[in-house]
């Protein structure tokens, strides 16, 4: 039952991490579509770029805590790539180039939804199977 939790929790914070990126490629739509102005849409976005990479953290510490190797295995490219950007010093955004780097800015947050949707149901497969294992026992 606790595998059960463990599957129950990671999938929570998958969720996060995808309202979190989903919030961002809407401030960077809106941007685009001249809704909100680059001052206040890159202000958004730096406004959550920081807890989700401590989201992505704590998820990739959860799983290898848990020893589930292999999603953690899974979650470390992503963890590596916001780490990488993190020290780099190059993961906010800046209000003087948001239009220039609109597209690389959307298109970096649509493959880590894309990501972060292939590891959600990966998640939901591994919780439905121990859900059921359960249940047989």
């Amino acid at each position: 039952m606790g595998d059960l939790y463990v599957w129950l929790i990671s999938f929570f914070f998958l969720i996060a991490l995808l309202i979190l990126i989903v919030y961002q490629l809407m401030c960077l739509a809106d941007l685009e579509f001249d809704y909100i102005n680059p001052y206040d849409s890159s202000t958004r976005v730096n406004s959550v770029i920081l807890p989700e990479f401590i989201t992505q953290g704590v998820l990739c510490a959860f799983f290898l805590l848990t020893g589930h190797w292999a999603m953690s295995l899974l979650c470390g490219p992503y963890l590596y790539y916001n780490v990488k950007l993190y020290m780099r010093k190059q993961h906010l955004v800046d209000v003087t180039e948001i239009f220039n780097m609109l597209h690389k800015e959307k298109k970096q947050r649509l493959f880590k939804l894309f990501y972060l949707v292939v590891l959600l149901f990966l998640c939901i497969f591994w919780m439905i199977l121990t859900a059921l294992e359960d249940h047989d026992d």
